[in-house]
């Protein structure tokens, strides 16, 4: 934490580790280390869901990481259906995985949860016709109440949301039009706004752009570490005030 009263908090998201990945994040790690004071990892840590790989991302963490360490899982953490023992691992490694919870560090608050898709705005999918559609609907519903619930039980004045999916259209402008409703969904911004978030980190859109706002102007960073590659950045560094509430 800085004398001026801010916390540093480093993101990154899709870093999709693999089994033959030793050693290639000791500097992601190291420099968070010396430039943060905390460390948000927004899903897809793993390639493809293997606890082998989480292994590997354990060891990383061990061996290079000393700030505190908060994840979410991605859709390619639950791939093979072994998310269980992926947070187990990484858990006894130090990380905190949120998924609902609320979670407070230095004065600040965190909410994390993977979320999912669904679209944005008026062209969202509705929960109408056929019961699949609709249990995919219930789905993105369900992941913005796990949200909700977490920011709820927050009593701190500044709140940060920790996502994998979008929960804002313009952060995966870039992407095929095709796949946009796939990248996440408007339903976990109206938690966000009504809990005044201070800001918002999520992953999952590869070829997003950057950064973009919810309707109460809070901001929200895609910090995939494709997005962030292309600005020669290991992570995004965004340093939160500690006290007063941002003004919206």
């Amino acid at each position: 934490m800085d004398p001026n009263g801010t916390l540093r908090i480093a993101a990154v998201a899709d870093i999709h580790v693999k089994k033959t990945s030793q050693g290639a994040f000791q500097e992601l790690f190291r420099e968070a280390t010396e430039r943060a004071d905390i460390m948000l990892l927004a899903g897809d840590l793993t390639d493809y869901g293997h606890p082998e790989e989480a292994r590997v991302l354990a060891k990383e963490i061990t061996s290079s990481l000393r700030i505190p360490a908060l994840a979410v899982l991605g859709n390619h953490d639950v791939e093979v259906g072994k998310e269980k023992e992926i947070i187990e691992i990484l858990t006894d490694a130090g990380v905190v995985i949120l998924d609902g919870e609320p979670y407070e560090f230095r004065g600040v608050g965190f909410a994390g949860v993977k979320g999912f898709c669904g679209g944005f705005g008026r062209r969202a999918l509705g929960a109408w016709g056929e019961k699949i559609i609709k249990d995919f609907v219930h789905e993105s519903v369900n992941e913005a109440l796990k949200l909700e619930s977490a920011l709820a039980r927050l009593r701190t004045p500044q709140k940060i949301a920790l996502l994998h999916y979008a929960p804002v259209q313009a952060t995966v402008v870039g992407e095929p039009l095709e796949i946009v409703a796939f990248l996440g969904s408007s339903r976990l911004e109206e938690p966000i706004d009504r809990y005044r978030c201070t800001a918002v980190f999520h992953g999952h859109a590869h070829r997003g752009s950057p950064e973009g706002r919810t309707k109460a102007n809070a901001p929200v960073y895609n910090v995939a570490a494709p997005v962030l590659a292309a600005s020669n950045q290991l992570f995004r560094l965004v340093e939160v005030p500690i006290g007063e509430p941002v003004a919206a």
